[in-house]
C-alpha cells in the first residue's frame, strides 16, 4: 500500500470518527439532559459501555475467524455468509472501525457521562466528597469497560466464526434494507 493510501484511509478514518463522536455525544447529552434520575444516567452509561465492549468483541472475532466454514455456508448461500466472508477478508477496515472508532468513542463518550454523573450527584448532595466521587465513578467505568471487553474477547475467540457469522447476517438484513454493499471485496492488484 502506497504512502498516499495510508494517509488517506488515516484521514478518513479520523474524519469518520469525528462525525460519529459528535452524533454518540449529542445523542447521550440530549438523552442525559432528559434523566433526572441517577439510576437511569447510569442505565445510559451502561449501555454506551456495552455498546463498547460488543463492538471490541467483532473486532476481534473477525481477526480470529476461520473463513474455511464461511466460505461453506456462502457455497449453500446461507444467509450472511457471504457478507460473513467479506468482513473476515476486510479484517483490517473491520478491526479499525470496530475496535478503534467505536471502542474509542464509547470510551470517550463513556467517560463525559461519568463526569456529567459525578456533577449532577454534587449538585444534589452538596456535601459529597468530590475527589472521592469522582475517583469511584472513574474506577467503575474503566472496570466494566475494561472487564466487558475481556470477557467479550474470551467470547470473540472461543467462538469467532460464529459471532462474525451472526455479525454476517446483521449486515446482510443492513444491506437489503439500504441497497448498498457494505465492506466491499477488495480490488486484487
Amino acid at each position: 500500500m502506497s504512502d498516499r493510501t495510508w494517509l488517506r484511509r488515516g484521514l478518513s478514518t479520523a474524519c469518520l470518527t469525528f462525525v460519529l463522536s459528535l452524533l454518540f455525544s449529542y445523542i447521550s447529552d440530549i438523552l442525559l439532559s432528559k434523566i433526572t434520575v441517577i439510576v437511569l444516567a447510569l442505565l445510559l452509561l451502561l449501555f454506551i459501555i456495552l455498546i463498547g465492549v460488543l463492538f471490541d468483541m467483532i473486532g476481534f472475532a473477525a481477526a480470529a475467524a476461520e473463513i474455511g466454514p464461511l466460505n461453506a455456508k456462502a457455497a449453500n448461500r446461507v444467509w450472511g455468509a457471504r457478507q460473513a466472508v467479506r468482513l473476515v477478508k476486510n479484517v483490517d477496515q473491520v478491526a479499525i472501525f470496530c475496535n478503534d472508532v467505536m471502542g474509542d468513542i464509547c470510551a470517550t463518550v463513556g467517560g463525559a457521562i461519568g463526569v456529567a454523573i459525578v456533577f449532577r450527584l454534587i449538585a444534589n448532595s452538596p456535601g459529597l466528597n468530590t475527589t472521592l466521587l469522582t475517583t469511584v465513578i472513574t474506577g467503575l467505568v474503566a472496570a466494566l469497560a475494561v472487564g466487558g471487553k475481556a470477557i467479550g474477547k474470551v467470547v470473540a475467540l472461543d467462538e469467532a466464526t460464529d459471532v462474525m457469522f451472526r455479525i454476517g447476517q446483521i449486515v446482510a438484513w443492513a444491506e437489503k434494507l439500504t441497497g448498498k454493499e457494505l465492506f466491499p471485496t477488495k480490488e486484487k492488484r
